[in-house]
């Protein structure tokens, strides 16, 4: 399963893409505990003092969006899905 990561994610991570291990039937929390397993420095960036995704944080699943918000960390992935972690970005020229 691929994550792609943007801006200060995919600079602590070491990179924009990061393929993970997951089983056929895995679900976006195990996406997310492979994630974490591969780039431990991510978690504070991700996750908050409960153990959720960041309220700042949009997912995208297959370029979806919200993700997350309709069946949450128990959502089934298949085969070929694609997660993206996007932080809030600003800054920029006016």
């Amino acid at each position: 399963m691929k994550w792609k990561l943007f801006a200060n994610l995919a600079e602590t991570a070491g990179g924009s893409e990061v393929e993970v291990d997951v089983e056929p039937g895995a679900t976006f929390g195990d996406a997310v505990d492979a994630l974490l397993e591969a780039h431990p420095e991510l978690e504070a960036e991700i996750l908050d003092e409960d153990g959720d995704i960041h309220g700042h944080i949009r997912v995208l699943h297959n370029g979806d969006n919200p993700f997350v918000e309709d069946e949450g960390y128990d959502t089934e992935l298949e085969a070929g899905d694609e997660l993206a972690l996007f932080p809030p970005v600003s800054g920029g020229r006016r």
